[in-house]
């Protein structure tokens, strides 16, 4: 990361957590906190230049989540959800004149984005549409019971998926890019939970009209398999890597301030902060590994849409997801009472209820389940080192 874009993410992360307790506290967007991303710019950095924005790499974008992760985790997640979306429109989109402008609009204004994929009794399984775009010559309107959007009513446009068109499979599905002016939202769900409490995660009935050509040129199987699933599994781990090196740093903290209180005897969880930061040792090499292997491979049609590959990425959101509370609850036995307390300067509360919601976005048990098959065929190497 360039050391212009790293001081622009360490200004926003700083007022992210100066916010953190209260946007937990009253399950509130951290409007504080995106309106520093949007000054310091950071909404468009994966856009190209030639549209407006930076054009950085995934890395990029997964390390400012990693950054945002250790501060505020709802932040991090709103702003990776975010970018998720301008990695499909980057991808996916550039030949449509319309969405060209939309990318330029996200740069020059700052738009932040929402996605809505889960629908109605479906949950997790965002290959799968209910709803169905309708076409009448140019016009185009459909209607989403989405159960769950995070943050959208404060966003400023929503990409959704849904059927090519009413008579069409439920996995023959589009994405669909639509603006404030497109939509209304109608309130289903309330959003009050254990963590996550700053994503605004309500339930809506969307019903959205606009143009044809709002609909993304590649279909959205192309789309999740080259982008969806990579970028969000990527950002998601980088978010999670964050919670839980926010925690082991807590953890340290508290083991140096009780061993010079104790003039050099440690506390009796002193232990348990070698086995955190091992784990999150583990954590942050899962993801550079899976990281490396996206960029390498990030040209490669046939590579990205392979099995082996499809499993790599699935797996590292169950992989992440349970390492990184692993490490959140190691930093809690290493604090002892003074992690377990909400008023403590040492508190991992909020970050263990947080992370606990990892392995919930997309369950792992269905991510598991739908790698049953991929995993029988795998061949277990003969050699370690190779």
């Amino acid at each position: 990361m360039a050391n212009d874009l790293k001081s622009r993410v360490e200004s926003t992360a700083a007022v992210a957590a100066s916010d953190a307790t209260s946007v937990d506290s009253a399950a509130r967007f951290p409007d504080k906190a995106i309106s520093a991303a949007r000054e310091q710019r950071l909404l468009g950095i994966l856009v190209p230049r030639e549209l407006g924005g930076e054009g950085v790499s995934i890395s990029d974008v997964v390390d400012v989540c990693y950054v945002l992760g250790r501060s505020c985790s709802s932040t991090a997640m709103i702003y990776a959800m975010h970018q998720i979306m301008v990695a499909c429109l980057v991808r996916h989109a550039q030949g449509s004149a319309w969405h060209r402008e939309l990318l330029r609009q996200i740069c020059a204004t700052q738009l932040l984005l929402a996605s809505s994929t889960t629908e109605g009794q479906g949950g997790g399984d965002v290959r799968a549409s209910a709803c169905a775009v309708e076409l009448k010559g140019s016009h185009m309107t459909l209607a989403k019971n989405a159960t769950v959007m995070s943050y959208g009513a404060q966003a400023d446009g929503i990409l959704t998926t849904a059927r090519r068109s009413p008579d069409a499979d439920a996995s023959d599905q589009v994405l669909v890019a639509l603006m404030r002016e497109d939509y209304r939202l109608e309130h289903l769900l309330d959003w009050d939970t254990l963590g996550m409490r700053g994503t605004c995660s309500t339930g809506f009935a969307l019903k959205a009209g606009g143009k044809d050509d709002q609909v993304l040129p590649h279909p959205y199987q192309k789309i999740h398999a080259h982008t969806m699933v990579p970028v969000s599994h990527l950002t998601w781990s980088g978010v999670w890597t964050g919670i839980a090196a926010d925690a082991v740093d807590r953890a340290r903290k508290f083991i140096r301030n009780a061993g010079r209180q104790g003039k050099g005897q440690l506390p009796p969880g002193a232990p348990h902060l070698v086995r955190a930061v091992a784990t999150l040792q583990t954590l942050r090499g899962v993801v550079s590994s899976a990281l490396r292997k996206y960029e390498l491979l990030s040209d490669n049609e046939q590579e990205l849409e392979s099995i082996g590959f499809q499993t790599t990425m699935s797996l590292l959101k169950v992989n992440a997801s349970e390492l990184a509370i692993s490490t959140v609850m190691t930093s809690l036995q290493a604090c002892g009472l003074s992690g377990y307390r909400n008023d403590s300067e040492f508190s991992v509360t909020r970050h263990l209820r947080d992370v606990l919601s990892a392995p919930i976005m997309i369950n792992n048990d269905r991510i598991l389940g739908n790698a049953t098959s991929a995993a029988m065929l795998v061949e277990i190497p003969a050699l370690l080192s190779k």
